[in-house]
């Protein structure tokens, strides 16, 4: 499985909760709509370990079967545009694109 992750934080003076609702509305029908993606999740850091204050707040992750279908979705041109307006929106944006070597699921009796 690969994962997109994009740990952000927003410009000066953005509005944070007119932020959230377009994230969690407009931009997730566009995040959902992406053409392999398995899953998608949004969250705001609350707490940082071992660093001063919280370097970023805003993460996103996107999942994808595999290599080839991220590669595939991604880097599509009409995607790639989208992207250049959306990273607009942010500030310090940074992309780690990930594979998964080993998961464990925890279940409790």
């Amino acid at each position: 499985m690969i994962k997109l992750t994009v740990i952000y934080n927003l410009p000066p003076g953005t509005d944070h909760e007119e932020f959230l609702k377009w994230r969690t509305t407009d931009h997730e029908k566009e995040n959902t709509s992406v053409p392999g993606l398995i899953k998608t999740d949004f969250y705001i850091v609350k707490r940082a370990w071992d660093v001063e204050g919280l370097p970023f707040r805003y993460v996103t992750e996107a999942y994808y079967p595999d290599m080839e279908t991220f590669e595939k979705s991604f880097y599509e041109p009409e995607y790639q545009e989208k992207m250049k307006e959306w990273k607009k929106l942010l500030a310090d944006p940074v992309y780690l694109i990930s594979e998964e070597v080993s998961t464990t699921e925890i279940v409790k009796r």
